[in-house]
């Protein structure tokens, strides 16, 4: 399914380019603001599939700092601040419990110049997220794991308003999971690996 996610939103990458010339500058900053949705899989794993566990999905804001090398070579920082997920349980019936994660990014991206003020480009780096509250269930002694690391990519574009501003659509899948526990004891993984959606606006500088 990921897959056809990327190779879709590459499909109208193309379809979309435009001849409009403009100047890229090597040595540049960009700093975007976005609105995101969260898709998370929630696959199920070991003792877990009986508890029918799953984080909701969510809109976040988010905020990220590139820096271009080259042209087209670009290093992303994607941050936001520790987010709320609710944690629901189809056996029990209701939330069982609320976390925190601060999920920041870091991505190597290759920028395609050669479509005038479309600037569609690919992405692949690493996602560090971190879990507070992870005790704060309904079910004495359930608990997750503090942090998760895995492999994020990410497919986009911006779209040149003028030298400096652009609008800006961006996908990402993110590799995360976390182990369920109770009373120290694994009951299983919970695989969480979200598809993001962001649209937002970016500034060059």
């Amino acid at each position: 399914m990921y897959k056809k996610v990327f190779s879709s939103a590459l499909i109208v990458a193309g379809v979309l380019g435009s001849s409009a010339a403009m100047a890229d500058n090597a040595g540049s900053f960009m700093v975007r603001a976005r609105a995101v949705h969260i898709n998370f899989e929630n696959g199920q794993n070991n003792l877990v599939d009986a508890l029918d566990i799953k984080a909701d999905n969510r809109w976040i804001p988010e905020i990220d700092f590139s820096y271009f090398f080259t042209p087209n070579i670009a290093a992303e920082l994607v941050l936001t601040y520790p987010q709320n997920v609710d944690v629901n349980s189809s056996v029990v019936g209701r939330k069982i419990g609320t976390i925190k994660a601060l999920p920041p990014s870091l991505l190597l991206q290759y920028h395609f110049t050669n479509f005038g003020a479309f600037k569609p480009y690919v992405g692949v780096g690493v996602n560090y997220t971190v879990f507070t509250n992870t005790s704060n269930f309904i079910i004495p002694g359930a608990k997750v794991d503090s942090s998760s690391t895995g492999f994020a990519a990410q497919v986009g574009f911006d779209y040149m308003i003028d030298k400096n501003w652009s609008v800006n659509l961006d996908v990402k899948y993110i590799d995360m999971d976390t182990d369920v526990k109770l009373n120290g004891a694994k009951l299983g993984t919970l695989d969480l690996n979200p598809i993001t959606a962001g649209v937002g606006v970016g500034y060059r500088f």
